[in-house]
């Protein structure tokens, strides 16, 4: 019993990182969008 206490809130700090990640690839900021527009602008000669 003593093992599953403290294996539940280890576990559980994993599935809450995983998430976060997932999100992260998912949906993009609005930052990241804005910057990768402004990179693809070419200077013309």
């Amino acid at each position: 019993m003593a093992l599953l206490a403290v294996l539940t809130p280890l576990v559980m700090l994993g599935v809450v990182l995983a998430l976060g990640r997932y999100e992260e690839l998912l949906l993009p900021s609005a930052d990241d969008t804005e910057e990768a527009g402004i990179g693809r602008e070419l200077p013309t000669l």
